[in-house]
């Protein structure tokens, strides 16, 4: 069943002069098709300029299409009478975690989403433990925001989304601002989710590293969507990845030069303990 259903989705915006004349219209978003199965790991990859993050800012109803359909659960997010109800079902986590963290204590930060949602007393306080406990941030709930790595804070605006209780989260380059080790705890904290609660996860990137766990990938250029298929199948095409402006995992780009070398390898090595694999059984 799907959750979400984008239909030749475009979304065009005005760039002005100085005087407020428009000069020309820009399409974001070119004519986008994509349907999203409920419990999906779907990764979103484009280079910077692409049309990702706004299409992102759609599945919420954020932004709304200027053509097209975008319907959650069969909810139409253009229609405003279901704001609420699609901003309950998908949940948004940004670039930046201290733009969603607005509490001076942990769990306090966690309750905000549900108790602006008229959640009872008792539930918020139940949902923020296992919101907390599922990205094993729970011996931190007493803490200072200010007091955590930018990992950590990510995880806890994570959890401020689940103690909402979507059934999908819209992740929008969560680690951009992250180093390596932040990153790793950002991406074992929704294959968690996925894999272990079920929730439909879209996870809008540009680090190849991050995907190779999702079931779909969807690249972007310039608003539409140009590639579409599983990590294995998207990676595998090097060259293609390239003319996107796109890299492809280390592990891959390394057997992608031994093929080319006139070594006799898989192309569709995703990880190093494949490449280590293949490797062994050169004669």
């Amino acid at each position: 069943m799907s959750i979400i259903k984008i239909k030749d989705a475009i979304y065009e915006y005005f760039k002005r002069d100085e005087n407020g004349e428009v000069m020309e219209t820009v399409q974001a978003v070119a004519g986008v098709t994509i349907d999203i199965e409920q419990g999906e790991f779907v990764a979103i990859l484009g280079h910077n300029g692409s049309g990702k993050s706004t299409l992102a800012k759609h599945l919420n109803a954020i932004l709304k299409p200027t053509r097209g359909t975008i319907y959650v659960k069969e909810m139409d997010t253009r229609e405003d009478r279901y704001l609420l109800d699609i901003r309950q079902t998908t949940g948004m986590v940004f670039q930046n975690p201290d733009n969603q963290i607005i509490g001076t204590v942990v769990e306090e930060d966690v309750a905000f989403g549900p108790e602006n949602l008229g959640v009872p007393t008792k539930e918020i306080w139940d949902r923020v433990l296992k919101s907390l406990e599922a990205v094993n941030m729970t011996a931190y709930r007493e803490q200072s925001p200010n007091k955590l790595s930018g990992g950590q804070k990510q995880r806890i605006a994570i959890a401020g989304v689940m103690a909402m209780e979507p059934e999908c989260i819209v992740l929008d380059e969560p680690t951009a601002m992250l180093d390596p080790l932040g990153r790793k705890d950002v991406v074992e904290a929704i294959t968690e989710l996925n894999q272990k609660k079920k929730i439909t996860i879209i996870l809008i990137t540009h680090n190849m590293d991050e995907v190779i766990g999702a079931d779909k990938v969807y690249v972007m250029d310039h608003g539409k969507v140009v590639l579409k298929g599983t990590p294995r199948e998207i990676f595998s095409d090097v060259e293609t990845m390239k003319q996107y402006g796109l890299e492809v995992p280390a592990p891959t780009e390394l057997a992608y030069r031994l093929k080319k070398a006139g070594l006799s390898i898989r192309t569709d090595i995703l990880t190093k303990d494949e490449l280590v694999e293949q490797l062994c059984q050169l004669n």
